[in-house]
């Protein structure tokens, strides 16, 4: 991080100290983030006019990973949102783009058109108890009864709202059986009232990168607008070769990222505790020729679920330009935080080629029901 002083006069100083103080950000995080909106919006109307097959929106947006699988798709990214400041410094020195803030503050109508909404919301629990209320009244209930406090309604107010085409939603794959499998029917039935068919599937991200990774997307397309003629499936095509560890390890790294001989030992007794009493928590020793662990947001911690063995060390941890290319980031990708954040924000992130491969089959389909639409308007 680099210093620059700037004057401002008595006008424009209180109105950055009264914006810093409602939203309990520091001054000078305050300066930062008005330059880094200034900056997006300079580069946005730099791009305004080029042609794209397609434009979208990146909500929850983390890092950008769904931002690159789209991209490569062909599409234009129209408006982004992510809360975490640190998130936020990863995506504007990567896009140029500083993402909006609290999604559940901006109003749906200030958001621009477009063709694809893509978010990878955080799973919450829905409140049934008002829903079985009003069920036993033989009330209807709506999707802003049932997902009203949960970042999910504001997906659905979204796209209620703008009515994009086709939507991709990402989440863990302990969805479909959460809260005794409630939260993912709540779902189901508010995309569904909503007017978009839904086809969902848990993915393994091992075929494109050595991570065993499994996560659920959900893809809708509008059934307004295309009615019964939606189609679609998760035909992916693997890598060949299948990629492994080795792969993505530097051939040269810090002695900082060995464990320690306190952390190795404390290691090694939490996993033959568990060991005993018949759990299978512990350690993990990544196979050079095979696929790792799930990659946490807890990773900053010790390191242990993805461990790679040394000859005559202790075991070490991925450095964070390693877990980048466990989660599929181009090498070009920018890390500008700390160890800490990077391993946080990739352990949140996604297997970009995997979502690149979703990503294409979507953009296929909607081509597809478009020309359709197109040709049966001319036999009219």
């Amino acid at each position: 991080m680099r210093q620059v002083h700037i004057r401002v006069d008595d006008e424009l100083y209180n109105e950055l100290n009264s914006y810093s103080e409602k939203n309990e950000l520091s001054m000078q995080d305050c300066v930062r983030e008005a330059v880094a909106y200034y900056m997006s919006d300079v580069k946005k109307k730099k791009n305004t006019g080029k042609e794209k097959k397609f434009t979208f929106i990146d909500l929850f947006a983390g890092i950008g990973g769904m931002r690159i699988a789209f991209d490569r798709a062909g599409g234009q990214c129209v408006y982004s949102s992510e809360w975490n400041k640190y998130s936020q410094q990863t995506y504007f020195a990567n896009f140029g783009e500083q993402p909006e803030g609290d999604i559940t503050k901006v109003n749906a109508e200030d958001i621009p058109d477009h063709d694809i909404l893509v978010a990878g919301f955080p799973c919450q629990p829905f409140s049934i108890a008002g829903v079985s209320k009003k069920n036993s009244m033989g009330r209807a209930t709506g999707f802003e009864d049932k997902t009203q406090g949960t970042l999910f309604f504001d997906v659905c107010r979204i796209l209620k709202e703008k009515r994009p085409k086709a939507f991709m939603l990402e989440n863990v794959k302990n969805l479909c059986s959460h809260d005794k499998g409630r939260t993912f029917q709540v779902i189901r039935e508010s995309l569904d009232e909503l007017g978009y068919e839904i086809f969902y599937k848990v993915l393994d991200g091992q075929n494109y990168v050595p991570q065993h990774r499994e996560r659920i997307l959900i893809v809708g397309f509008d059934r307004e607008r295309y009615g019964d003629k939606i189609d679609f499936e998760f035909n992916l095509t693997p890598r060949v070769p299948k990629p492994v560890m080795r792969d993505i390890l530097d051939e040269e790294v810090a002695d900082k990222y060995t464990l320690s001989d306190k952390l190795w030992t404390y290691l090694q007794n939490y996993a033959a505790k568990h060991r005993a009493a018949g759990n299978g928590f512990g350690y993990g020793i990544a196979p050079l020729d095979g696929v790792s662990r799930t990659l946490s947001a807890r990773y900053y911690k010790d390191g242990s679920e993805v461990l790679i063995a040394q000859e005559g060390k202790n075991p070490r941890r991925l450095t964070p330009r390693e877990c980048a290319r466990l989660q599929g980031f181009p090498d070009t990708f920018k890390i500008p935080v700390s160890d800490t954040q990077a391993y946080k924000q990739f352990g949140n992130s996604v297997v970009v080629p995997l979502m690149g491969e979703v990503a294409k089959l979507i953009v296929d389909e909607i081509d597809r029901l478009d020309k359709e639409g197109a040709e049966w308007k001319q036999v009219i």
